[in-house]
């Protein structure tokens, strides 16, 4: 039987996971075995890029679903049938007469390439998987060139120059966040690439993609992070609004807060006022040494616009009753 690798195992989770428990397992393991954190450890680069495929695969609902039917066709077909067993009705064999790779490539939408000892200096439009290597500040420009082969004056091509080139990636915040494959297209020459992306991108960050460029040289990708409907970025840290009703803000109790990581129950203190902001540690972006910035939550006091009666009349007899007066300092001096 052909080698299929068991996406489930690459990641540690059950075959039952759900899909906020695979993701959680990817941005674990993508941390401790990105090449940037690993470097010249090809093991590591291995097993992100092993990973990087299977997150990309179980994290797809369509396409873990035909990897689920491809592996469970496999291990119930294993068994070749001898030639006393009736022949097999191969009707529902059609979509799992692939080999496993070609099927993956098949669901990926890869397209088979020949191999080479060098793919970075390729010219042609198929597509190519290059692992992001990140700088926070400005790169420094490297530049490779190779001799071009002899041969007669006439039949010598004239020589091409390395050239660097530039382009921009915008990512939802969630994808900058947990990182994973990311596919561009090159408008100079209409290559497309797979780019294995590390964790928290930030806005502005550069990567360089080496021997991506024109003639050996490379690519820098600048990374523009997509506006998010909750969360702001602040360096590494995470801004957002959390609304609370007023009796929330007047006598606190525990709440619950979207986080990058899901949702958390955080205990609100009484009497918390507009605009008052409340810090959760380490749940930001990952920095540049490993430590997560937080997450600041700005109060935001939210009244109802129809209150049901019940609520109605226990809002009269709070105004009854209260001798608070926010206006008490107001003069017209």
């Amino acid at each position: 039987m052909q080698d299929i690798r068991n996406y489930y195992e690459l990641l540690g989770v059950k075959r039952d996971a759900s899909a906020d428990e695979i993701k959680q397992s990817f941005r674990q393991l993508a941390r401790k075995y990105h090449p940037d954190l690993n470097p010249g450890d090809k093991s590591a680069e291995d097993k992100f890029k092993d990973i990087s495929e299977a997150y990309e695969i179980l994290s797809d609902r369509s396409k873990r679903s035909q990897y689920d039917k491809f592996t469970g066709f496999w291990r119930k077909n294993r068994t070749k049938p001898t030639t006393n067993n009736p022949p097999r009705d191969r009707s529902d064999e059609d979509d799992f007469s692939d080999d496993f790779n070609t099927f993956i490539d098949r669901l990926l939408g890869r397209k088979k390439e020949a191999s080479s000892a060098n793919y970075s200096n390729e010219r042609s439009s198929k597509t190519n998987t290059q692992t992001a290597r990140t700088e926070r500040r400005t790169p420094r420009d490297t530049q490779t060139s190779e001799r071009p082969e002899r041969g007669t004056f006439n039949d010598a091509p004239p020589p091409v120059r390395p050239k660097n080139l530039e382009a921009e990636l915008t990512l939802p915040l969630d994808k900058a966040y947990l990182g994973g494959r990311e596919r561009i297209t090159i408008q100079e020459d209409g290559r497309s690439l797979e780019v294995d992306m590390p964790p928290g991108m930030i806005p502005g960050q550069k990567i360089r993609l080496k021997g991506q460029g024109i003639a050996g040289g490379d690519l820098y990708l600048k990374i523009n992070v997509a506006q998010h409907q909750f969360f702001r970025l602040e360096g590494i840290n995470v801004y957002c609004q959390l609304p609370v009703t007023p009796a929330e803000a007047v006598l606190g109790g525990f709440v619950e807060v979207p986080t990058l990581d899901g949702l958390v129950k955080i205990s609100l203190p009484q009497s918390v006022a507009p605009g008052q902001k409340l810090r959760l540690a380490g749940k930001g972006f990952p920095g540049d040494d490993g430590k997560r910035g937080d997450q600041l939550l700005e109060i935001q006091i939210v009244v109802p616009k129809n209150p049901a009666p019940a609520e109605r009349e226990l809002y009269q007899k709070l105004r009854d009753l209260e001798s608070f007066n926010p206006r008490l300092d107001l003069t017209m001096n």
